[in-house]
């Protein structure tokens, strides 16, 4: 269960590069709810490479999703991004 966490904490970091370009290109909005997610603790794993860069938002979010901002609670801190939040 741990293991699942830590890997699914790192994906998301993995992803943030594209989430945070999306946030600067909805940069106009503001957040309509906060969801914070908790990155469980253990051994940390190499880091992998920089995934490639992704396209341009949109300035709104598609049908069944909300803009909000995702608060990852980690062991080296804590980090916030905008992004659509699946309803």
């Amino acid at each position: 269960m741990t293991r699942a966490l830590l890997i699914v904490g790192m994906a998301l970091l993995a992803v943030s590069g594209g989430l945070t370009a999306f946030a600067f290109s909805a940069t106009n909005q503001t957040p309509t709810k906060t969801v914070t997610i908790n990155v469980a603790t253990g051994p940390q794993g190499a880091t992998g490479p920089a995934g490639p860069p992704g396209p341009p938002g949109p300035e709104n979010c598609p049908a069944g999703s909300t803009f909000g901002k995702l608060v990852i609670n980690h062991p080296g801190g804590q980090t916030s991004i905008l992004t659509c939040i699946v309803d």
